[in-house]
């Protein structure tokens, strides 16, 4: 169906006018002056002949089947418009027309109608409110912009009409060329993930550029998405999504989370390149535009200036690449080629009265050199620098290099020209060495998300308990539901949580001092106290914790004082009694939490407990289903993993332990999509296994 979108026999341009000031004038005028090949219809009641071409009162008058609809009409007019090209067998219509949903009730109300009218008449429309779409490979520009785009092999989507208009701008500018533009204007049908599905099988696009603010449908999205990016490259420039007080969390999971997390976790999960800003969106663009993707991690610096090569140096080790020396073979043989006091190490330093020829020697055996993955070269343009030869030598060997050569003329006026012909050889160039070093990052990083083995989400059909441990926690739930409570405290909470692979520790419910002394000695000394009660669900803040009680008499003493505690302070909340639990020591505390995300559904979080979570808020999120592999993701993706791998002499925590809380979370989500939020904190990780301590469930409230 897109392909009446992008190769249309013909199109009727529907609010066509002679006043090329006009939206309508605007687009017929780039049609026919950007060379499109098909036929061209104007439609205008108020006109016979415009430019040339013989104008129709309405689209059902042409008399034949019509590929594409472009509307610039007043949006009131729009839904009849609708219907009238239905008439005339069109199956894709561009919406320019404003004055919809962005404008108000009114708006909405003719939003939603032209919405219908698309479903009723299988008619896929691209905006309203946008500014239209080209595709260079048939010189279709079907938008009001000034210029039309060089031909190239990016295509882009915008969700901001401004923004398509400056890049469009910019790409012109510079040269950069693209095989197709969209503007998706208030995306009431076709939006950014149709047209990512789209350009996976389109053969005229290698790589696929947007800008967005929002995502439709965000379980498609991570479906599409993920399959595009395994065959090609998709980088994204997300922009509004603070979402500052824009919701209440009642978790610690929640407080944490907002929609830029839960966008940082798609794009991770999807294998989608975010970009932080529109120069890095297309900086990320340039270096894809060698179309050479390195096998490893293994970068060589070349350069003739020793402070940009050490500023390469430092930003590579930052971002953990790493920097070999060439092979024995390799250094053997340019040796005698360099002069003395050329540094051989990495990087490679042929110093600043380099000329091509030491350029040449270097790169003509790294692009063999087994050691060496990707290669970026640094010039400046010293007085006996020769920019023009040595940027010839870096083309001629990239023609047969299988690794990315990234290059980086530093400087203005004496490698402007050669900046230019590297580009238009498909050579990245970046103006400072750090950018390329970057470049390179996101080369390795694509490369080994594309090749990585598929890695499902493990779920296991039911609980640990098989089917009956999923009733039982049916039961649970249904139960809790039924009173009209929507959280779960410690009790029912951990209930949930055993049958799902948690293990707390032994405990039991004391009704009297007598009762708590009793099974206090018969679990061990120490252990934890906390009252019971299901109108309670921060413990602490009402005096109802104890810790470390060592004896009978502590025992009796502390099930008074958190019983009065709790009476006083909270005299309606039902009081059952106190919890015993066994006393765990050692181990490390983490956290794991979900929390709901509008767009995407249950994130999973992961921290390391303590401060790390309350000060340093280094945790890590993805969303459910986590797979295996992304749950270990998420571990080494904290700042403070470390500590759980034995740091300072001591003894490893059991990883796996973790690893296995995630994914029966993540079942749990799966099998009860009704929880919202969620609290296991802290999960204490021993050397082996991992008890959980505290834990605390949010459903959703049920609409009455």
């Amino acid at each position: 169906m897109l392909e009446s979108l992008f190769s249309p026999e013909s199109i009727a341009v529907i609010g066509a006018s002679r006043d090329l000031k006009k939206v309508g004038g605007a687009v017929l005028n780039n049609l026919v002056r950007f060379d499109y090949k098909g036929r061209l219809y104007p439609v205008n009641p108020s006109a016979s002949e415009i430019l040339g071409f013989k104008a129709f009162q309405k689209s059902s008058d042409i008399g034949e089947d019509v590929g594409l609809a472009v509307i610039a009409v007043p949006a009131r007019f729009v839904p009849e418009t609708l219907i009238d090209c239905a008439a005339a067998g069109v199956r894709a219509a561009v919406i320019l027309s404003a004055g919809f949903k962005e404008t108000g009730p009114e708006g909405v109300r003719l939003e939603e109608e032209i919405g219908r009218i698309s479903r009723d008449k299988n008619i896929r429309i691209l905006g309203p409110n946008c500014l239209g779409i080209i595709n260079t490979a048939n010189s279709m520009n079907a938008t009001f912009a000034a210029g039309m785009l060089p031909k190239g092999r990016n295509a882009f989507f915008s969700q901001s009409g401004a923004l398509g208009i400056a890049i469009l701008d910019w790409a012109i500018g510079n040269n950069m060329g693209f095989s197709k533009f969209i503007s998706l204007g208030n995306k009431t049908d076709l939006n950014e993930i149709d047209f990512i599905e789209y350009f996976i099988n389109d053969p005229e696009t290698d790589l696929t550029l947007g800008y967005i603010e929002d995502v439709v449908d965000g379980r498609r999205f991570l479906n599409v998405a993920k399959k595009a990016t395994k065959v090609k490259p998709i980088i994204l420039l997300k922009s509004g999504g603070t979402e500052a007080g824009a919701r209440a969390a009642s978790s610690h999971t929640g407080a944490l989370a907002g929609s830029e997390i839960a966008f940082d976790a798609a794009f991770k999960q999807t294998g989608v390149i975010r970009a932080r800003g529109i120069q890095e969106l297309f900086d990320t663009a340039l270096a894809f535009s060698g179309g050479k993707l390195p096998a490893g991690e293994r970068l060589l610096i070349i350069t003739n200036a020793g402070g940009p090569g050490i500023i390469a140096a430092d930003t590579s080790e930052k971002l953990g690449l790493k920097l070999p020396q060439m092979s024995r073979d390799a250094i053997e043989s340019i040796t005698p080629l360099l002069p003395k006091n050329a540094s051989l190490y990495n990087p490679v330093d042929i110093i600043g009265d380099a000329t091509s020829e030491r350029y040449e020697v270097v790169l003509n055996k790294a692009i063999t050199d087994p050691n060496v993955d990707g290669i970026i070269v640094i010039l400046t343009p010293q007085a006996m620098t020769d920019v023009e030869n040595t940027a010839e030598i870096i083309i001629n060997e990239s023609m047969s290099a299988k690794k990315p050569i990234i290059s980086s003329f530093m400087g203005e006026m004496r490698v402007r020209e050669s900046i230019e012909r590297l580009k238009a050889s498909s050579i990245p160039n970046f103006s400072y060495p750090e950018t390329a070093v970057r470049a390179f990052k996101r080369l390795y990083d694509y490369n080994t998300w594309k090749h990585a083995e598929e890695d499902n989400p493990l779920l296991p059909p039911f609980s640990k308990g098989g089917k009956g441990g999923f009733e039982a926690v049916q039961g649970l739930i249904h139960n809790l539901l039924q009173t009209g409570r929507y959280e779960a405290g410690e009790d029912i909470a951990m209930a949930i949580l055993s049958n799902y692979g948690f293990t707390f520790p032994e405990r039991a419910l004391a009704h009297s001092a007598k009762e708590a002394s009793a099974i206090s000695e018969r679990i061990g000394f120490p252990v934890v106290m906390k009252v019971s009660s299901p109108d309670i669900l921060h413990k602490t803040d009402v005096g109802g914790v104890k810790m470390d009680i060592n004896s009978e008499a502590a025992a009796e003493d502390a099930f008074m004082e958190i019983t009065s505690n709790a009476r006083r302070l909270m005299p309606d909340a039902l009081i059952k009694g106190v919890m015993i639990y066994e006393m765990i020591k050692g181990g490390k505390e983490v956290i794991l939490g979900v929390t709901y995300d509008r767009t995407f559904g249950h994130m999973i979080m992961f921290g390391l407990g303590g401060i790390y979570v309350e000060v340093l808020k280094d945790v890590s999120f993805r969303i459910a289903p986590v797979s295996k592999r992304e749950a270990h993701s998420m571990i080494d993706e904290v700042k403070t993993s470390a500590l759980l791998k034995g740091a300072r002499g001591e003894r490893p925590v059991d990883v796996e332990a973790i690893v296995n809380g995630i994914m029966n979370i993540s079942s749990l989500l799966m099998d009860f999509p009704i929880i919202r939020e969620l609290d296991v904190n802290p999960l204490v990780v021993m050397n082996k296994g991992a008890f959980a301590l505290d834990a605390r469930i949010i459903f959703e409230r049920r609409k009455t």
